[in-house]
């Protein structure tokens, strides 16, 4: 293998990447062909897409290619489970300069195959062009499997607030590296490499919920759409949330307090969802708040109040307003 992308060449870098690739029944025609055929028992497909671009959502001195790879394919692969699907496939739209070590490219596909690996889907094509700043971009597709897709849209008051997956734990990794350490070291792979729950999604469809998604912009940000999507009041009860003393020791150690990481942080791709009341939830669901009837604007609240601090990410303004 040559030492810089620009040295092996661009049919060279496709070659070296799809020989690193595994394939699922579902895959009819992997790469090396004009496109990919997936198999679509349900003949509906779940898509969902998102770029990642370094210096804005990764940092080379921070993730190494293959945490990026894993981070790339998973939050992708959330969203497929938060609608309710299977996730079967992936495709990777990949900027590299020139003279990037060709190991770089190489470990980033191998962290898109592992992380596909445990969602049960396989990277199927791509494309690879040059450019000035590493860009990332992923398309992830899913089957529902005779499922209705679970929208943000459905969620009625009397409805259950349920999480499945870890909160704030990104956040609180992301502080660590902020101040230069590297540990508590389950904190900041959290950061580098989230561990969404993807059988929790077709399951909570199976369960009965009426509106879902993974929490990529903050707890409160995404209890946001599903709020705005359905019209109604959401309530969080903080009360209801365990902080792990972990997390309190290294929200004493930087000033903050854990709860903002728990509310507002992202990039945990945890799955949040509403259920009907009377529906028996698994264990690894933990049930954090109710829907009610929205007093005004549908919102969302913790412990009753409006929550006054920042709450989530907006890609073109920063922090916004829960």
């Amino acid at each position: 293998m040559k030492g810089t992308v620009g040295e092996l060449g661009e049919f060279g870098l496709i070659r070296e990447l799809t020989s690193r690739l595994t394939a699922t029944p579902a895959v009819r025609v992997g790469p090396g062909d004009d496109a990919a055929v997936v198999a679509a028992p349900d003949r509906r497909v779940v898509a969902s897409t998102d770029i990642l671009v370094e210096g804005r959502h990764f940092r080379r001195d921070w993730s190494t290619a293959y945490d990026v790879g894993r981070k790339a394919a998973a939050q992708n692969l959330a969203d497929i489970a938060a609608m309710g699907a299977v996730p079967t496939a992936l495709l990777l739209g990949l900027v590299v300069p020139a003279e990037l070590p060709v190991t770089w490219p190489t470990e980033l596909m191998d962290g898109l195959r592992d992380e596909c690996q445990v969602a049960g889907a396989a990277v199927v094509g791509g494309d690879v062009v040059r450019g000035d700043t590493i860009t990332v971009s992923i398309t992830a597709l899913g089957d529902l499997r005779n499922q209705e897709p679970v929208t943000r849209g459905g969620a009625q008051p009397g409805d259950l607030v349920a999480v499945t997956g870890w909160l704030g734990w990104s956040a609180a990794g992301f502080a660590v590296l902020s101040r230069g350490f590297r540990s508590p070291r389950a904190f900041v792979e959290a950061h580098r490499r989230p561990e969404p729950p993807y059988h929790a999604g077709p399951a909570a469809a199976g369960l009965g919920a009426t509106a879902m998604c993974d929490v990529s912009d903050g707890l409160i940000a995404d209890l946001g759409h599903i709020a705005e999507a359905s019209k109604v009041r959401i309530d969080i009860r903080s009360g209801l949330i365990d902080i792990p003393s972990q997390m309190n020791d290294i929200g004493q150690a930087v000033g903050v307090d854990p709860m903002q990481w728990v509310l507002t942080g992202g990039e945990d791709h945890a799955i949040v969802a509403t259920f009907p009341p009377d529906v028996k939830l698994p264990a690894r669901w933990k049930v954090i708040g109710e829907v009610l009837h929205p007093s005004a604007l549908p919102q969302v609240t913790v412990d009753g109040a409006p929550w006054t601090s920042k709450g989530g990410w907006d890609h073109f303004g920063g922090e916004i307003e829960s």
